[in-house]
């Protein structure tokens, strides 16, 4: 009998964060069914949008870094799956009017809570951020991606992936010299999603 009201009273407690957490749901895929299709300014597509929500969700990744906000389509779908991890979300966009329209998206879609926006220059905050992160999406200057690899390297725990967007169609050769750099590395295994094409490279840290 004790038991019996014991776990009735987990199951009470639990049932505001089960509605909330519905809630949250309902509310994102709203939002992002009312905008597919009418995202601009770079943003991913709806597919690579998926793949970084469900690497997020499936290897249960809380500390995320997003470099190249836009107007903020990657970071709805991160930071939703965060949301089901209980991680958080930095993220990171050096145009001021780009910026503050994903701050009034993540606002509408209801993940507010769950991202620091930041409003800076990439090229020189990813250096100071102390980390230490298990999720990194690189979405900005493809020439620099190397760059924001090396400085992020040492921040990124073991099990953790580091994810880069055009791989496949970036366009001067940045991403590609940082797709051979990464796939030689011994304690890292990469893979490149393909599902709308753009290219999405994940590179997990097997070990120090």
């Amino acid at each position: 009998m004790r038991l019996a009201l014991a776990l009735a009273a987990v199951a009470i407690a639990a049932a505001p964060d089960v509605l909330a957490d519905d809630a949250l749901d309902r509310r994102v895929r709203t939002f992002l069914e009312k905008n597919r299709g009418q995202w601009r300014d770079l943003n991913v597509p709806w597919e690579d949008g998926q793949v970084l929500h469900d690497i997020v969700e499936k290897l249960r990744l809380r500390r995320g870094l997003e470099i190249g906000t836009s107007t903020g389509h990657s970071t709805v779908w991160i930071a939703w799956a965060l949301s089901k991890t209980g991680g958080k979300l930095t993220t990171i966009e050096i145009d001021p009017d780009r910026h503050a329209e994903a701050r009034r998206n993540f606002e509408e879609a209801g993940v507010a809570h769950l991202v620091d926006a930041r409003l800076a220059d990439a090229h020189e905050l990813v250096k100071q951020l102390p980390g230490p992160f298990d999720f990194v999406f690189s979405d900005a200057d493809k020439h620099w991606y190397l760059q924001y690899f090396k400085d992020l390297e040492p921040k990124l725990e073991v099990g953790g992936c580091f994810t880069a967007h055009n791989v496949l169609r970036s366009g001067g050769g940045g991403a590609q010299d940082f797709l051979e750099y990464v796939k030689r590395l011994p304690n890292y295994t990469t893979t490149v999603e393909t599902g709308s094409g753009e290219g999405v490279s994940v590179s997990c840290k097997t070990r120090k």
